[in-house]
């Protein structure tokens, strides 16, 4: 490790030291199955209001074998507030295929938990690095952050594939949990102290806003169904302070999603 590099790593360990978030839920477990529910919670959506998500759901739905048995439409009822309801759908589903097809086992290969519902790359790797302590290769919006505001201070467009030898560089083989929370600290820290490094990156796409979105009707319809049975045309009712005429396509798309269902006139979670 060069000498920039090994200062980078002081400062990263120097800051979670002093001012990490080390008393976060999920950070007091190594539970593959609470760590995978939190990682879906924060995919776009602040800590502070995962937190309070996060230890309900684990409350009511404490293992995998609890979420894989209960009704799909409670657990997208619990998902409420946190936004990108499909994620509650992938969770569940998840929970299902490692009951049914790993006896409740949480696989242990990236190709294994890929394969499940709605899993991506990081995703696997985040459960490798904080339930396995593993020393994989990661990256998302913070890690970024860290990465760019250090090493590619004054170019453009950096692709991952150009941050990616800087992290295994620095990764600390014994301590991949530890450092990854330490990395994603840090970037949050540098997000509210310089101009975003991330908008260097290639890979960068301001978030849409959510007043006004489809994101913003598609919640707002399964608030309203949830613990009902109900016709479009009072579901427009309910909804009136929303353009009615785009009720109806986000409706049609959360049917089919399979977060809502149709009986007979009527729609339900």
């Amino acid at each position: 490790m060069n000498k920039k590099a090994a200062q980078f790593v002081e400062t990263v360990w120097e800051y979670y030291a002093q001012s990490g978030r080390h008393q976060l839920p999920w950070r007091q477990t190594q539970n593959p199955y609470h760590i995978l529910v939190s990682e879906l919670m924060l995919q776009q959506t602040q800590v502070e209001r995962v937190i309070p998500k996060y230890e309900a759901f684990i409350q009511q739905w404490p293992t995998v074998q609890a979420l894989a048995s209960a009704p799909q439409s409670a657990v997208v009822i619990a998902w409420q507030g946190l936004g990108y309801n499909r994620r509650a759908r992938f969770l569940h589903q998840c929970a299902q295929v490692i009951v049914t097809k790993y006896a409740g086992v949480f696989p242990l290969t990236r190709k294994e938990l890929e394969a499940l519902p709605g899993i991506g790359p990081y995703t696997a790797g985040a459960l490798l690095a904080f339930a396995q302590n593993a020393p994989v290769i990661l990256i998302e919006t913070n890690v970024r952050r860290v990465y760019l505001h250090h090493f590619f201070p004054t170019k453009d467009s950096v692709p991952d594939a150009d941050i990616y030898p800087y992290i295994e560089q620095t990764l600390p083989p014994q301590r991949a949990r530890e450092w990854y929370s330490a990395l994603m600290d840090y970037g949050t820290y540098l997000k509210k102290t310089v101009s975003n490094p991330n908008q260097r990156s290639r890979h960068y796409s301001k978030q849409s806003t959510f007043k006004g979105s489809d994101r913003e009707i598609r919640g707002a319809i399964l608030k309203a169904l949830t613990g009902s049975n109900l016709s479009i045309l009072k579901l427009k009712q309910l909804l009136s302070e929303l353009e009615g005429e785009r009720i109806e396509p986000q409706l049609q798309a959360l049917l089919k999603e399979g977060l809502v269902r149709q009986i007979g006139n009527g729609y339900s979670l």
